[in-house]
């Protein structure tokens, strides 16, 4: 029996919504059910009423339910005394990022830590989007450092989770230049003549956001899929090695760039994401004592700051 098995199912019993559970637990609908069912079955016994709609909980579910909270707390409980007993990682802040924003966006973010907030050490858990939030709601590092978009939200309560947004980005079509500096795959292409696209794995953040911009051009996009993966560095060195169009951070590719080795393959086609840094609401007296609340308070006075410097909106 895994404990995430009853997170799982505490979600359930107070949603009763197998589709909103899911949704909070970061998990499809059919892997969240197998879970529940993987959870019926060590427990012997139905746990969940599934001819009544909202979902209700059998009287065996209704003991576990009770018994899974007392559990769950006390697990943690533990895991925050265990942690107190390693000192030597006292003063690490821990991050799960995702592996695009490890590349990009954090060595240059934490450089310039350094210059007002004073030296930070930091342990970096480089990671898809969705693995990266599941550490967060785990408990299993301080902060996530991720993107949003408004039309791919994270599904995190905000009564129990806080963010702060750090800058943004932008999302964009580029290929390898040709010898004339223009580019050698050059966008929308035509019925007959799909361009070779260079695209991010099914499921992956980046890749929902790209779906969306092809969808809302005004003009059809004309692609063929020929690579795929998760990682944007990994779109980036097959995009200068010639072999399609990538739609990629421009933060990645900034000497690229520069260097004209990469150029546009196509206008009007662009995404700006927010990059965020999200957190537990602390609890405890001891919590304003950590690095990583020290960090936070300091991060919300200069996102304060910004805002009172931005010219109002008439």
């Amino acid at each position: 029996m895994e404990t995430k098995w009853l997170e799982d199912f505490v979600s359930l019993a107070e949603t009763r919504s197998f589709s909103r559970s899911a949704q909070l637990r970061h998990v499809t609908q059919p892997a969240f059910s197998r879970r529940i069912q993987a959870l019926e079955a060590w427990a012997g016994t139905d746990l969940v009423d599934r001819s009544s709609y909202p979902t209700r909980l059998t009287p065996a579910g209704q003991t576990l339910y009770s018994q899974s909270l007392d559990t769950l707390q006390s697990l943690q409980s533990t895991r925050a005394m265990l942690r107190s007993h390693t000192a030597a990682g006292q003063d690490f802040i821990e991050f799960a990022v995702p592996h695009t924003l490890a590349f990009t966006f954090f060595p240059a973010w934490i450089s310039s830590l350094r210059e007002k907030f004073g030296p930070v050490k930091s342990r970096l858990i480089a990671l898809n989007v969705h693995d990266a939030v599941l550490r967060l709601v785990e408990g299993s590092c301080d902060l996530l450092l991720s993107y949003h978009h408004d039309s791919q939200p994270f599904q995190l309560d905000p009564g129990r989770y806080e963010m702060v947004s750090l800058g943004r980005e932008v999302l964009a079509p580029l290929c390898r230049a040709n010898a004339a500096g223009k580019p050698e795959f050059a966008l929308p292409g035509r019925i007959g003549q799909p361009l070779p696209y260079l695209g991010y794995a099914p499921g992956a953040y980046l890749g929902r956001v790209v779906e969306l911009i092809l969808k809302q051009s005004a003009t059809a996009i004309h692609l063929d899929r020929v690579y795929e993966t998760d990682m944007a560095e990994g779109l980036k060195a097959m995009a200068l090695e010639g072999h399609g169009v990538a739609f990629l951070p421009l933060s990645a590719v900034k000497k690229e760039l520069r260097s004209k080795k990469l150029v546009r393959a196509g206008a009007g086609l662009e995404m700006t994401l927010d990059v965020r840094l999200y957190r537990e609401r602390p609890t405890g007296r001891d919590a304003a004592k950590t690095p990583a609340q020290a960090l936070w308070m300091y991060l919300q006075a200069q996102a304060g700051a910004s805002a009172a410097r931005a010219p109002a909106v008439r």
